[in-house]
């Protein structure tokens, strides 16, 4: 029988990033932690990648820790925090 390992559509390691987009959702937002910077990954619904990366050290380290909260939540409570929607 044979098993077929899942894949992930984002993953960083050692050589970088890789995005497999056939695997994302349209207009579902993906991560990943690369070097201390946060990768997010967006397919829309023409099937375009949007690819950000974010270095703000505390957005970083409060999404390396927020395994218990979802990574929307992490970047809705920041964006509130600093006050970027009036910016």
């Amino acid at each position: 029988m044979f098993l077929k390992t899942m894949t992930e559509p984002i993953i960083a390691n050692d050589e970088g990033v890789n995005v497999k987009p056939e695997l994302m959702e349209k207009e579902k937002l993906y991560h990943c932690i690369y070097k201390d910077k946060v990768i997010l990954v967006y397919k829309d619904h023409q099937d375009f990648l949007n690819c950000y990366e974010i270095e703000e050290t505390d957005l970083v380290q409060a999404i390396k820790s927020g395994s218990s909260q979802n990574i929307d939540s992490i970047l809705e409570e920041y964006i509130e925090n600093t006050d970027l929607k009036s910016k």
